[in-house]
């Protein structure tokens, strides 16, 4: 139970609100950030990146410079035939010395060098190198945990991907580092079927495109036996926006029943949530490589039947466009099994996550995670949660000022408990990570009751 404490005074609670967001440490429920045991940049095929050049050349900044520099100049092929480090000084040299960086993904870059106690002025890299040369990859990860206050960075573990997978298979205890948690992400068993088919039959699985034999119960053994591999805490799939279920596309019913007869019931099983990642178009320009993906509005259908039709499974979702923002939320009002989680991506900018937060607030509570990282470099926590935390704090102070302008007292103890929900036990609670003695939220109500029923016309709301 939380301590009571005095009311706190009107003037007082942006300042209150700030403080406690700022000391709450945070659970990253979602990077791509591997621990040190699967390689470190630039050790050829090192996963886990950090430092000037990979945080330069991340494929954000890669796109923005493609729109300073003409392909005249640099064409596409000119910038991916240099190396990483002439990738990294063409990068700092447009953007950073030449131009102002102010967009988002050039500010956080800032960011990240001030809060490591680096000059953000220099005009070529080399003091960064010197410095991060000096620096060691696993001692680096806790200065940038404390920096940035996370407790944990949960990876994505691309299970499909042949280099990852070799290493899960032949590098002993590769998720013993306490510090990371692994997901079990596997687009391609539901985005391809037949193709993910033929890849497991090559691991051993009796698994047939056409879902003969004991395809399904293989489906399954794959499953549990790749999420006691890796210790997974949740199963994650990144979705297309025309992303449907039930669908009536041909070549995607091998992933309803993919869903529906072996995923699902093996997460029901062992209580454990999918995490959905909807919105995403890939490859619209092919020729920027990791950056050529976009959003798209999704239909939100999909999510609300399976999230009526399977009752026993807990989903977390995500979308992608700013247009399902509001719909989500309704529909994390009618489905308790629904935990909405994050500013994904391209809502990963301070003005879409103080509209999109400031909503969820309104809508659900404080009953989802507001923020998740989506760093690819370690360094990136620094800047993403510096720059989230401000945003959540300034959101959070508007409402607890219009409780208090209701008449309703507000207390510190109260916002340290709100905070600490939001930004990590709501998550821990949901994979059983936390004790269970600590009280789950209240679900919201709509003014004049609620009744959860998904039959709109019968909501007063």
């Amino acid at each position: 139970m939380t301590e009571p404490t005095p009311p706190l005074d009107r003037s007082s609670i942006a300042s209150a609100v700030a403080a406690i967001v700022a000391a709450q440490p945070v659970t990253d429920l979602h990077t791509h950030v591997f621990s040190p045991r699967f390689g470190v940049s630039p050790e050829p095929a090192g996963l886990l990146l950090w430092g000037i050049d990979d945080l330069l050349t991340y494929h954000y900044l890669v796109a923005e410079v493609f729109r300073v520099v003409p392909q005249s100049e640099v064409p596409y092929y000119r910038f991916w035939s240099m190396s990483k480090a002439e990738q990294a000084d063409h990068i700092w040299k447009h953007l950073f010395v030449d131009r102002t960086p102010i967009s988002e993904s050039c500010r956080g870059v800032i960011t990240t060098l001030c809060k490591l106690g680096l000059d953000p002025h220099e005009t070529t890299l080399e003091p960064y190198r010197k410095w991060f040369g000096e620096q060691n990859a696993s001692d680096f990860i806790d200065t940038v945990m404390r920096i940035a206050n996370v407790d944990q960075i949960t990876m994505t573990n691309e299970v499909f991907n042949d280099h990852e997978q070799h290493l899960w298979l032949h590098q002993p205890d590769l998720n013993g580092d306490d510090r990371f948690a692994a997901v079990l992400r596997i687009d391609k068993l539901l985005i391809d079927f037949p193709a993910a088919a033929k890849v497991l039959r090559d691991w051993g699985y009796d698994v047939r495109g056409d879902f003969s034999g004991v395809t399904i119960d293989e489906v399954k053994r794959f499953l549990n036996e790749w999420i006691d591999r890796m210790k997974a805490v949740y199963v994650a799939t990144s979705l297309p926006p025309d992303f449907m279920y039930p669908t009536v596309s041909p070549h995607r019913n091998g992933a309803d029943r993919v869903i529906r007869e072996a995923l699902l019931p093996v997460l029901a099983e062992r209580n454990m949530p999918w995490a959905m990642m909807i919105g995403v178009k890939r490859g619209v320009n092919p020729a920027l490589r990791d950056a050529a993906d976009m959003s798209g509005r999704a239909d939100i259908t999909a999510l609300t039947n399976l999230c009526r039709q399977f009752s026993d499974n807990k989903f977390m979702v995500t979308m992608l466009a700013r247009e399902n923002q509001h719909e989500l939320c309704v529909a994390a009002r009618k489905f308790q099994n629904l935990f909405v989680f994050g500013c994904w991506w391209f809502l990963n900018n301070p003005s879409l996550i103080e509209e999109t937060t400031r909503m969820r607030l309104e809508l659900l509570g404080t009953t989802f995670a507001p923020q998740h990282s989506d760093a690819r470099i370690v360094d990136q926590l620094i800047y993403k949660w510096d720059h989230s935390r401000k945003v959540i704090a300034k959101v959070l102070a508007d409402k607890y000022g219009d409780l208090v302008d209701a008449g309703y007292r507000v207390s510190e103890g109260q916002i340290k408990r709100d905070v600490a929900n939001l930004l990590r036990d709501n998550y821990r609670r949901l994979i059983g990570k936390l004790d269970s003695a600590t009280p789950a939220p209240v679900m919201p109500e709509a003014p004049g009751g609620d009744t959860g029923s998904d039959d709109e016309t019968a909501a007063t709301s």
